[in-house]
């Protein structure tokens, strides 16, 4: 039987060919859809930012607890509320007071401590290293909240002696070997005569910690200079600086 729809004789309507060899060549010259260009991701690097501003905000507080309560008398909560964030948003960040504590010796001495292993300038001496080193200290570190920092240390460290042993490990003990290498090298240069120096580096840098423990006792009694008094100190060592 013949389609019902279709007469004898008459082929079965059939679309233009004309449109659609139109739609074939639109599908095959037409532009793929434009697909939005992924923009870079910044949602992971602004969660990224944002976590380490709360962490700078949260050692900042911790620094400014300490300073006013002692290492002791400081409580977590203390230190959130001047943060700005929850209790639990520093848990996040540090498992507990001493760990914030090593925070704050890690990003404000560390990397002044690792300036003493950089080797002297070219055609510098021992002495010019060493007193550059003691001036950016006063500057840096006696006379600003840094020392705070180091006083808290003088003051709680047998109480707290996982602190001290990450103070030591972290700073005094790189200190001293740096120290010690700078002393070496003023040895070998015939800078310095007194070669049993290098076995007590901590002679060389006493009068930095002087200053630091003398900013927060007795300055308001006695202000000290303790750049002039660190250049006195090396004259005793290296001898007077000859002035033409």
């Amino acid at each position: 039987m013949s389609n019902p729809k279709t007469r004898p004789g008459k082929a079965a309507p059939s679309k233009p060919a004309g449109r659609g060899r139109a739609a074939r060549a639109v599908t095959a010259e037409a532009p793929e859809p434009a697909v939005p260009k992924t923009a870079p991701s910044k949602a992971p690097a602004n969660r990224a930012e944002r976590a380490a501003e709360r962490r700078a905000a949260i050692v900042e507080a911790a620094l400014d607890e300490f300073i006013s309560r002692g290492f002791t008398a400081t409580r977590i909560d203390d230190i959130a509320k001047r943060a700005g964030v929850a209790k639990g948003t520093i848990y996040l960040h540090f498992k507990d007071k001493e760990s914030m504590f090593e925070e704050l010796i890690r990003t404000a001495l560390v990397p002044m401590i690792n300036r003493l292993h950089a080797p002297p300038p070219i055609g510098g001496s021992v002495r010019d290293m060493i007193e550059g080193f003691a001036q950016n200290f006063i500057r840096e570190v006696a006379t600003t909240r840094r020392g705070d920092i180091v006083r808290l240390i003088v003051a709680e460290g047998p109480r707290f002696p996982a602190v001290a042993d990450f103070y030591y490990r972290e700073v005094v003990s790189r200190g001293l070997a740096g120290m010690r290498a700078l002393i070496e090298l003023g040895i070998a240069r015939g800078e310095i005569r007194q070669k049993d120096l290098a076995r007590f580096p901590q002679i060389m840098v006493a009068p930095a910690l002087i200053a630091v423990i003398w900013q927060s006792l007795f300055s308001r009694h006695a202000p000290l200079d303790a750049i002039e008094m660190f250049r006195v100190h090396l004259d005793l060592i290296f001898g007077e600086r000859r002035t033409a």
